[in-house]
Parts: C-alpha cells; structure tokens; sequence
C-alpha cells in the first residue's frame, strides 16, 4: 500500500507531503525492515528514529524533523492500532454449523452465524446477528447475547447471562459462575448463599483470556459499555463497572465493589469489597484499596493512597536505614554521663 494512501486512510498529515513510496507491512521500530513502517509514542524511543530501518514513521505532530516520510498525528498509538488493520484485517470465520455442535431446539439463532466443533448451546438462549462461536463454547440456558458476538474457545456464559452487542471474550473466560457467598451454621461450618442474579455485559466489552466474572448472590454484575478487562482478571458477585473503564491483567474486585467510568486499574490491584471508585480513578499496579476513592484520583501503594504522596514517601523509604541511625545517635545516652 502507498504511503500516501495510508496517510488518507489514516486521516493523518503526511510528511513531506510528496513523499510517498510502498509499505508491505508495520513492525517495531528496533527490527523494522526497508518496507515497512513503524511509530513511535514514547520518548524514550526518539532515538531510535535515526536509526531504524523503517521506510517511514508514525509520530506526533512536535515530533522532531527525521530523515524519512513521518505520519504526523495527534494520536500516534491510536492511528498505529488503525494501520494494522489495514494490513491485519479481521478474520471472517465460514458460517455454518459444525455437526458435533449441540443445540437445543428452543434456541434461536440470528443470521451469519459461524458455530464451531463441540460447541454447546442450551434451552431458551437468543443470539443475534452475525455470531461465532469457536470451539468448546458452553452457552447456558437462557443466555441472551446481542449481534456480532465473537467467543474464543472454551468461553463459558453461564445461565440467564446477559451480553450486548459487539462483545468480544478471549479464551477461557468465564461469565456468570456462581459468586463466593457462605455462612457459617450455629456449627460454625460453611452453608453455601445462593447466586441467584446474572451478569451483564453491555456492548463493546472485551473480556480477555481466563478472566471470571461472577453472577450476582441477588440481582446483578454489570459491566459498563466500552469497558476492557484484562487476562486473569476476577470481578466477584455484585460489582458495577461503569463505561470506558480498563481493569489490567489479574485485577481482583471483592465484592460489591463500585467502579466508576474512565477508571484504569493497573496490573494487581486489589480492591476492597463494598468500596466506591470514582470516575475517572487510576490505581497504579500492586495497589491494595480499603475504602471508597473520589473520583479523579490517582492511587498507589498498599494500602493505597495519594500516588503523589506515595512517590515522596517511595523516595524517603530507601533512606529509613540512613534515619534510622541518625535518630538513635541523638537518643544515645551520653557516655561521659
């Protein structure tokens, strides 16, 4: 593909603008090949610019001058993610029915669909449009799940589940198991509490490899629209995740957890059961939250508070042994005395 019709694709400014010559294909900027274009979104990487092999680069708009054809956006990662479309365009699965697959007769199924070896589909579950279901997917009774649904293998949606349109969940992912509800009896061993609700997943939602999502002990676990969530993450019963969130790689909520919009959960962090996040919230990676946050929030540590606070109080730690001997030379009593 030419440059310059990526640059029109891409809805990004060419430069210079004559430059053009043809792209076979993206790759990082320290392997790139004559051929191929790579970007750049972190600084730390400028230096590489003069060194890569790339034919061209996608940078920022104040990006310094380089000896290539650049791409210059306001976005960079975002117009590197649309450019590998183009050469990575998503894979069209044959429609059809596999014969190994099971289906019970009172499901219905939308148009298009493509329904994989081995897959299992119970009583009463309504699928849209234009589906796949790759092989091993379990859909529960009574699931309803919108149009344009794609499960990798082995994806499990439990009963009465709830998933809106355009969602996306990777390998091995888990919606609706039963959440983590015992009491004690007067003996004092576990009694199991019901999980009774379900899980809603609006549309737009990725769920990513292994992650769980349990259904509600009453009522539901619901994921905002737009929302992402990482590999090996577990959301227990009763938490709310609210729209355009990211929860990062083996993010834990206990339940009845509340989480706002716009919030990211980095790598790790763990939240306490019946605490707000507010929107718009960022926990950096390892951080331990007890108590509800205000929205805006940036958050580190465990437990976790202020992350400006905590880079003061990272800087001080190394020095605690430096203190410490400090303080008990001035707390020493005085030989002479």
């Amino acid at each position: 593909m030419k440059l310059t019709e990526m640059a029109h694709k891409l809805g990004v400014r060419l430069e210079p603008p004559d430059a053009d010559c043809e792209i076979t294909g993206m790759a990082e900027i320290e392997t790139a090949q004559p051929g191929q274009l790579a970007f750049i979104a972190n600084p730390k990487y400028a230096p590489a610019a003069k060194t890569t092999q790339a034919s061209a680069l996608i940078v920022e708009e104040s990006f310094p001058a380089v000896a290539r054809p650049t791409l210059r956006t306001k976005n960079p990662q975002y117009a590197y993610a649309r450019a590998l479309r183009l050469f990575h365009p998503a894979r069209q699965y044959e429609t059809g029915t596999h014969p190994t697959a099971v289906i019970h007769p009172t499901a219905r199924i939308g148009k298009n669909a493509s329904i994989g070896a081995c897959v299992t589909i119970d009583s009463d579950v309504e699928i849209g449009d234009d589906c796949t279901l790759l092989p091993h997917v379990v859909i529960y009774r009574g699931v309803r799940i919108g149009k344009n649904f794609l499960a990798h293998s082995h994806v499990s949606v439990r009963e009465n589940c709830e998933i809106g349109d355009n969602v996306l969940l990777q390998n091995g992912v888990v919606i609706g198991a039963d959440g983590f509800g015992f009491a004690k009896d007067d003996a004092g061993k576990w009694y199991k509490i019901l999980q009774t609700g379900k899980v809603v997943l609006e549309d737009d939602v990725e769920v990513q490899a292994n992650a769980c999502i349990d259904r509600a002990s009453l009522g539901e676990t619901r994921i905002g629209r737009g929302t992402k969530i990482d590999n090996l993450t577990h959301i227990a019963h009763n938490c709310t995740v609210g729209e355009n969130s990211m929860l990062c790689a083996q993010v834990g909520l206990a339940g009845s957890t509340d989480i706002g919009k716009n919030a990211i959960l980095a790598g790790q962090v763990g939240v306490a059961g019946h605490c707000k996040i507010g929107d718009g919230v960022v926990i950096t990676a390892q951080s331990g939250t007890h108590g509800d946050i205000p929205a805006g929030t940036m958050i580190s540590g465990s437990p976790g508070f202020d992350h400006k606070q905590w880079l003061r109080s990272m800087a001080v730690f190394s020095k605690l042994p430096e203190l410490a001997r400090a303080v008990r030379s001035l707390t020493k009593p005085d030989k002479e005395e």
